[in-house]
């Protein structure tokens, strides 16, 4: 069966996240901070949050269910149901087998897959999983189902800002609208304690900010040039950012990503690659004999490389930034709500294009991969995944809290 399959990838995607939400200018306020500390400084418009009546396991329920009845899907259709989730509930007990409910209800207990954990990274874990299965000799013929879920919450302080909350729901297989490319991947795996949680009875972690931005931008780094060499082996020519429509990042804020781009940008120039052209050259030329290390210092270079860059930042990033930047850092969900924004900026123009994409987790894990986007056919096309996800009318629906209730909700 494996053999004739084509296309395996995403059929389709819902997203939910919480109808609560507090706008940073007024935490910003609220909190003492500089004026753009938080909309500037970290490029954050709103963050959503669960209140005491939502968790990761409801907001999960909530997008399968959602997206099962949206797309008339029989539960005994599922044969692969993953997690990915830092968000710890049990420490035995996966989020998967709560998600059972659906599907025992209709008779479906024979649904292979559990949890996949390691910080943002997890949903990238559980989809590669789910991919893989689709197209091994193991596939029974159903579809796969992928979850991420989170909620980031932090203690009060420089990091609370960065929270945020989402669970996204993604049906995987064959003849899909969404395509693995999956000969245009690369990894980049190490040992560091840039953020974790060693405090079992807390839910917020240890986090070393300053550490954990370099690991993610050297993460980067060592995935391009890996993607770009594998790239250059399987067609023969050099990769650059012009290989790819739009580049979508996990965003943990989005002045990191900002970063990424201009940092995608570099790499560009250092291997002389075709899509730097002579202004950008020269304006970066003063930075070429910079070791790897003093180059992820240099306030000089971040400042150069995020002026030459935003056009490209505008052009193939920005697409993709409406929903992290309104609902903040849902850590496993956080790179699919970005390629959600994706869809649902540029839906009608998607059709035959690359889209790449950089999912990092702390301590740490990152793998950047490269999907075909098609039309497809209805209910799994393009324009018909933007219109169920209906993100602009989600946004809309939401409820603000002030900084003073937000606060004491934290405290429940």
């Amino acid at each position: 069966m494996s053999g004739e399959l084509k296309n395996v990838g995403i059929l389709a995607l819902e997203i939910y996240f919480p109808t609560t939400c507090l706008q940073q200018e007024a935490l910003e306020v609220h909190d003492g901070a500089s004026k753009g500390k938080y909309t500037i400084g970290l490029g954050q418009d709103c963050m959503g949050f669960c209140t005491e009546v939502e968790d990761v396991i409801s907001m999960s329920l909530t997008a399968v269910t959602s997206l099962l009845e949206k797309y008339a899907i029989d539960p005994k259709q599922i044969g692969r149901l993953e997690v990915g989730s830092e968000t710890v509930i049990d420490k035995s007990k996966s989020i998967k087998t709560f998600l059972m409910q659906i599907f025992e209800k209709c008779g479906n207990t024979d649904i292979e897959g559990v949890d996949s954990t390691n910080a943002c990274y997890g949903g990238t874990a559980a989809l590669f999983n789910c991919v893989n299965w689709v197209e091994s000799s193991s596939w029974d013929g159903r579809y796969g189902l992928v979850v991420c879920t989170d909620s980031a919450v932090y203690a009060e302080g420089a990091a609370r800002p960065t929270g945020g909350a989402a669970a996204i729901a993604m049906l995987v297989g064959p003849d899909a609208p969404i395509v693995f490319e999956s000969k245009i991947r690369a990894s980049h795996m190490a040992h560091v304690y840039d953020f974790y949680k060693p405090i079992l009875d807390s839910e917020y972690p240890v986090v070393d900010g300053k550490l954990s931005q370099t690991c993610y931008l050297m993460a980067l780094d060592s995935c391009y040039k890996s993607l770009c060499n594998k790239y250059e082996k399987l067609e023969g020519k050099q990769f650059s950012i012009d290989d790819a429509a739009y580049f979508v990042f996990h965003s943990p804020y989005n002045k990191l990503v900002q970063k990424s781009t201009a940092r995608l940008m570099f790499n560009d120039f250092i291997r002389n690659a075709s899509s730097i052209d002579e202004s950008t050259k020269e304006k970066l030329a003063p930075f070429s004999s910079l070791t790897g290390d003093e180059s992820y210092q240099s306030r000089d270079l971040e400042k150069a490389s995020g002026q030459v860059a935003k056009p490209f930042y505008d052009g193939k990033v920005k697409p993709s930034t409406l929903v992290p930047k309104q609902v903040g850092n849902m850590y496993t969900a956080s790179l699919y709500a970005a390629f959600a924004s994706l869809l649902h900026n540029k839906r009608s123009s998607l059709a035959g294009k690359r889209v790449v994409l950089f999912s990092y987790g702390s301590g740490l894990t990152a793998t950047m991969f490269s999907l075909r986007l098609n039309a497809g056919q209805h209910p799994f096309s393009l324009s018909n995944i933007a219109t169920v996800m209906n993100v602009e009318e989600k946004l809309k629906s939401r409820h603000e809290f002030t900084p003073e209730k937000f606060i004491e909700t934290m405290k429940i």
